[in-house]
């Protein structure tokens, strides 16, 4: 475990949460496209997810990027797993894969 209070908020975030997604903005009112599309693929199935604004906090903004070795905002988690940013997100949304990914951890979704 790191010494570094972001990363074991981190850490702590993705452990906790089953799917989780930092993100610009929030659910509600995501504040970049990118953030906006993510929450839109999540939202159509249904996935219950929590959203974790990086905006608030510039510590956790960078700190999420060191994190995943990953240099773009949105960033999904799933049971622990990083996912990916927005397109690759999108294109396994579109594709079925992230579904698929769904059901074999465990998560609920509805098939839209």
């Amino acid at each position: 475990m790191s010494d570094n209070p972001t990363t074991q908020r981190i850490q702590q975030e993705v452990d906790e949460t089953p799917v989780v997604l930092f993100m610009k903005g929030t659910p509600m009112f995501p504040q970049c496209g990118f953030s906006a599309a993510v929450v839109g693929a999540l939202t159509h199935m249904k996935v219950k997810f929590k959203g974790v604004d990086v905006l608030t906090d510039p510590a956790l903004r960078d700190g999420i990027k060191e994190f995943s070795s990953w240099p773009t905002i949105p960033q999904l988690y799933v049971k622990g797993e990083f996912v990916g940013g927005c397109d690759i997100v999108r294109e396994m949304y579109e594709s079925g894969e992230l579904q698929q990914m769904l059901t074999e951890k465990g998560v609920e979704y509805e098939d839209a």
